[in-house]
Formats: structure tokens, sequence, C-alpha cells
């Protein structure tokens, strides 16, 4: 493929004349202006130019929503966003429609997902094209639909990479999942059963104490009305879980560390609880502040972790939880106050 012809006019997007000027292409994307509420989100024309060296464009079909992205747009997160103008999204899955000089791993027409190792203030994927650098794009699971990708990769990566290559969970292995019925929670659950561990899940109430239950997990723990720490050594007959993976912090973590077996591993993955995390003195404790993003700009990260999912996928092991789908851009606010609301159980998903 030709420069030129990986810079053409992408298909379907509008173009604007200025006078005397070139032809330029546009797009609408959700920005943001101001830090706040759901209400801050807009949709609105962007330049889109073709792919550059080392890029990829591709038609967004569906967008997976994720906690990280309200924090962000609400200046809560670990960095900020440039504002005006911030863009916002990890997760989006579509279809490749051009790719810029040097890119040989993707072609027009190709499946792919994004890989969430991005400044989503500046590459965010709330937008019905976007341009990433090709380290940010991985294949979509062979068969899957737009929604099902959407939802699979960075709540299964995280779930995969944390759990397994981090933490080293193995077959037998008890696994404490906190936030249970969240995205990355039920993922959680898959993997650890797919790996042949033995997860034990934790949620606030009894409204969210079945979900966990229908995805095959053998424990669950409702944290407002039972002892984490006692329920968790009963079930484990009084050994502790091998392994925590937590994804509020807080003051809480110390309690879910004290539910692990001596010489056991605590990853921590979120920050829901936005007080100071405090660590258990149940020692000796490894304890793994694990970050998605950055594991997933390792070419070889991203290879095994699209195989265990892929794979799990097509045996059936793993099955994104879809909380609800809405359609359209324009309703990206209305999908934040559902994320907001903590009403939900699995992922949210916005269709293009």
């Amino acid at each position: 493929m030709t420069t030129s012809s990986a810079r053409k006019a992408v298909t379907g997007a509008r173009t604007e004349a200025g006078s005397g000027a070139a032809t330029r292409t546009v797009t609408k994307a959700v920005l943001f202006h101001e830090l706040g509420g759901p209400e801050v989100l807009k949709v609105e024309d962007v330049p889109l130019a073709g792919p550059g060296p080392g890029e990829v464009l591709f038609r967004v079909e569906a967008i997976g929503l994720n906690r990280a992205e309200a924090l962000f747009r609400a200046g809560a997160y670990y960095y900020r966003p440039t504002l005006p103008g911030s863009r916002l999204g990890y997760e989006a899955a579509g279809v490749v429609e051009a790719v810029g000089e040097g890119v040989t791993a993707f072609a027009p027409g190709d499946a792919v997902m994004a890989a969430a190792n991005f400044d989503f203030g500046v590459h965010g994927v709330y937008g019905e094209r976007v341009i990433l650098p090709e380290g940010s794009v991985v294949p979509a699971p062979a068969g899957a639909d737009a929604v099902t990708s959407a939802a699979m990769w960075l709540t299964y990566s995280t779930a995969y990479g944390g759990m397994v290559e981090t933490g080293g969970l193995a077959p037998g292995d008890h696994v404490l999942i906190t936030a249970a019925s969240s995205g990355v929670g039920t993922a959680a659950i898959q993997t650890a059963l797919q790996v042949g561990a033995v997860p034990i899940a934790a949620t606030r109430g009894e409204a969210k104490r079945q979900q966990p239950l229908d995805l095959g997990a053998p424990h669950v723990i409702t944290t407002d009305s039972q002892d984490l720490v006692k329920e968790a050594g009963r079930i484990t007959g009084g050994q502790g879980a091998r392994m925590v993976f937590d994804a509020v912090g807080g003051p809480g973590f110390a309690d879910a560390c004290d539910a692990l077996t001596p010489g056991g591993t605590a990853v921590i993955y979120g920050t829901l609880d936005r007080r100071p995390v405090h660590l258990s003195l149940n020692w000796p404790l490894t304890v793994h502040a694990y970050a998605n993003g950055a594991l997933s700009r390792e070419e070889g990260f991203r290879r095994r972790a699209a195989a265990f999912i892929g794979s799990g996928l097509a045996s059936g092991a793993l099955a994104p939880v879809i909380a609800e789908t809405f359609d359209g851009l324009e309703r990206m606010a209305d999908a934040h106050r559902l994320m907001e609301s903590n009403t939900h159980t699995g992922k949210i998903v916005v269709t293009v």
C-alpha cells in the first residue's frame, strides 16, 4: 500500500472545503470542555486526517465503557484531561479502513479492538472513526460481533494480566475477587474458572449475589451482611485465599488481605474507594499494584492475552456480561449515568 492510498479520504466520512484550502475530512466524536458529570459530554465534529506512519484508522462499531472514564471526566483519574476539548474512551471495536506507511499487522477490512494502552485524553475512542498507533490495536476474536469485542479486551486482559501473569494464579488456588459484579469482576470469575482456580466472589449487597453464582462462582460473600475474613476462612477450611484481586482499595484493602493465607498475594488494580489504601499486617504478603495499560504496551503480552481471550471465547469459558447497550454517541451521557448509578452488573456498551 502506498502512502497516498493509505491517506485517501475515508469512506463514509464527511468533508469540509475551506476557501482556497485543501479539503479535510471530519467525523463525529464525544468531547468535553469542562470537568463535571455526564452532562459535560458533547457530540461534535472533529477533523480526521488519514493515518500517518505506523498508525491504523478504523471505523468504530461499538464502545465499551470503563469506570476510569467517569473518573477522568470528573477530574479524579490519576492523570487529568487537557481542557477544553478533551477526548475520552479506552475501549472500542470496529473495522480497519486504512493503515499508514509501515503497518504490517493490519489491513483494511480487519476486525480489531483498541488495546487501551494510551492516553485517552488524546486518543480517546468515543467517536465514529479513530486513529491509533499500531501497537494500540489488537485483532478482534474470530467470529465475535462488535458488541462482544467491545466488552472483551480491557476487562479480560486485566483479569488475565493481573491474576495469571502478575499474580501467578494456578489451578486449585482460591482467589477472592472484590467488586465481583463489575465488568472486570465478572471477567475475573470466568478467567479464574478457565485457569482451574476457585473464585470467591465478594459483592456488597444481596441484590447482586445471584449474578456471580450464575457465572459459575462456587462461593459468594455479601460484605454488607457477612464478615469477609471469617467467610473466606470458612470457605477455605481455615487456610485463607491464595490471592485477592481487588478493585476497591481504600481502608478495606487491609480486610481483603487479612483473608489471605500467610504468604499470599494481593493484586490491586483499581481504587473505587478514593481514600488512602491501608495495608494488612498479615505478613508475609506480596502486593502488586497492577496497571493494565503499562503491561498492554508489551507486544508479547498483547499476543498472549489475545490468545487466552480468543480460546476462552471459542470454548464458551469466557462470555462477557452485557449490562445494557445504548444506541448512538448521543446516548453516551445516559450510559455514563447508568455506570455511576452502580446498579448494573457487567459491561455497558454504546453502539455507533
